[in-house]
């Protein structure tokens, strides 16, 4: 079977059932996209599929056709490098295992929505999950990448803590400071998260 990942044509002979996540990672070395769950709940990993985020362990490679598959590896583009120059800036990741998948879903959301709303990127960002809980700062990096700095205050069912902190010391250029801040939101969801 072939398969179009990355902009090259990949010639595969294993079973049409084979998940895409084992093409990539087995097959091609394509080790960017992780193993998360195998159900498709919890996003590691997510990758392009026509440009939708799709979950590459629960996707048979019999379903793909023609369709052009992006990875990590892959990923370009104006919106791809905002997203990858605001995780760098803000030091989103902690162990890191699962920001492939994050940024993905974050490219994905914002090729089709240029300037979401806290709420819109909680949602485009569901079924993302992050063990070291880095929401804050995922959330912030995504309104930054998309120059979206002023935030929007609405609540969400998770009770992470919103988006609307000053995000001055973002603006400012200086990542000491963005961090700080990021950790400080990061603290206060999880010490939340646990009263519950």
């Amino acid at each position: 079977m072939k398969l179009m990942i990355n902009g090259k044509s990949h010639q595969t002979e294993v079973d049409p059932g084979t998940p895409l996540l084992w093409v990539l990672r087995d097959e091609l070395g394509l080790t960017g996209t992780k193993f998360g769950c195998g159900i498709g709940q919890c996003g590691a990993c997510t990758v392009h599929v026509d440009g939708e985020a799709r979950r590459s362990c629960s996707t048979p490679i019999s379903l793909l056709g023609d369709s052009e598959i992006t990875t990590i590896e892959g990923l370009a583009g104006p919106v791809a490098t905002s997203v990858q120059e605001a995780w760098r800036e803000i030091d989103v990741p902690q162990c890191g295992y699962c920001q492939s998948g994050q940024i993905m879903s974050g490219v994905a959301l914002l090729m089709k929505n240029a300037r979401p709303t806290d709420s819109e990127i909680d949602a485009g960002m569901r079924g993302n999950v992050c063990r070291c809980a880095t929401y804050h700062r995922i959330r912030l990096a995504i309104h930054n990448a998309s120059g979206n700095t002023s935030g929007n205050t609405s609540s969400n069912a998770s009770g992470r803590a919103s988006s609307n902190v000053s995000h001055n010391s973002v603006d400012s250029g200086d990542p000491e400071e963005a961090r700080a801040e990021a950790g400080t939101l990061a603290n206060s969801a999880i010490d939340r998260e646990e009263r519950v």
